[in-house]
């Protein structure tokens, strides 16, 4: 039996547009996929229909690849058939992180979900397996041998992950120890070894702002470069403090006789001890801006002290007292309700 082309493979016509490939393709993930397959044969089709849509996607690909049906003479440099047999289940296609995300959220999952090419870093700095994304396909990731249309010497996949930095770090600056778990291929096969490296955070950073760790991505299929690794950077930090920006908010508790008499009070902040005055008469929600004390970019944010009013304890017959000495003294007042 004459071997099936690519097109045949995805069970589209050779004239089919690039979103009836595309749809194609979701479908045969979703019936052949090895987590969702009871096919013996599941790892073996998906590398073809992998290999064939790694093909059929790319426009320039697809032309090559049509001329060489045409003329399969005319694609001898191009391995068995004109074209290489890669993909997932076997070796590994030349496929985009926008591709993988889309099958992924077939499977309730998505590059989002720090899965695969987007992971996150907690300030401990737990692992990280670059290749996750392409062993939840069953296959071999970005190590498996070449693809139709790898370059010689091309470069690794860039990896993007999410890493939690307290926020004094961006007040003084700071460094940070990630550690990642790499793909290597050795003569026993597979295996992964674990690399720390010192990450440093810039004073000023301001958060979704990313660093770029040169050659820490993907290493390359084709004996290139290793790609890069962008660090995007979340802020870790109390629960009465939020950014917006570079600016910092941070809830400030203060008494009663604080709020009604006004006067100054010492505050531990992100930017670190800080004294203020507090005015007369002041309601819970009142803003104290404090300019300059927010992010310290090159134009720098400011700090908002947001007072809440809290009330002491009324436990003992000493504090009712207290409380109903106060009432007495205040007879008139009557707030607006």
């Amino acid at each position: 039996m004459a071997e099936k082309n690519y097109y045949e493979i995805l069970g589209v016509d050779k004239k089919a547009s690039e979103a009836d490939i595309k749809k194609a393709y979701r479908k045969l993930v979703r019936q052949y996929h090895p987590d969702v397959s009871d096919d013996p044969n599941a790892d073996a089709k998906m590398g073809e229909i992998n290999n064939a849509y790694e093909t059929l996607k790319d426009a320039e690909k697809r032309q090559q690849y049509d001329m060489m049906l045409e003329n399969p003479f005319a694609g001898a440099g191009f391995g068995q058939g004109g074209f290489a047999r890669g993909g997932m289940g076997g070796q590994a296609p030349n496929m985009s992180a926008e591709d993988i995300d889309e099958i992924l959220r077939q499977f309730g999952g998505g590059m989002g979900g720090g899965r695969a090419g987007r992971a996150g870093f907690g300030q401990a700095g737990g692992g990280f397996r670059f290749d996750d994304l392409f062993s939840s396909f069953g296959g071999s990731g970005g190590m498996g041998g070449a693809g139709f249309g790898g370059p010689t010497n091309s470069k690794g996949e860039d990896q993007h992950a999410e890493l939690s930095v307290d926020l004094s770090a961006s007040y003084h600056g700071d460094t940070q120890k990630i550690t990642l778990n790499l793909p290597v291929q050795t003569a026993q096969g597979r295996e992964y070894q674990s690399k720390t490296i010192e990450v440093k955070i810039p004073k000023g950073i301001a958060e979704g702002q990313q660093i770029r760790l040169a050659k820490q991505g993907l290493p390359s299929a084709y004996g290139g470069e290793a790609g890069d690794l962008y660090l995007k950077i979340k802020f870790a930090h109390a629960d009465n403090i939020r950014v917006e920006g570079k600016d910092v908010f941070q809830t400030v508790d203060i008494a009663p006789w604080e709020a009604a008499l006004g006067g100054s009070i010492t505050v531990n902040t992100p930017a670190g001890k800080v004294s203020v005055n507090v005015p007369k008469n002041s309601r819970s929600g009142s803003n104290l801006r404090l300019k300059g004390k927010g992010i310290p970019a090159k134009a720098a944010g400011d700090l908002f002290l947001t007072l809440n009013i809290v009330l002491p304890p009324t436990d003992t017959d000493a504090q009712k007292v207290a409380w109903q000495t106060l009432k007495a003294q205040f007879a008139d007042f009557v707030p607006t309700r």
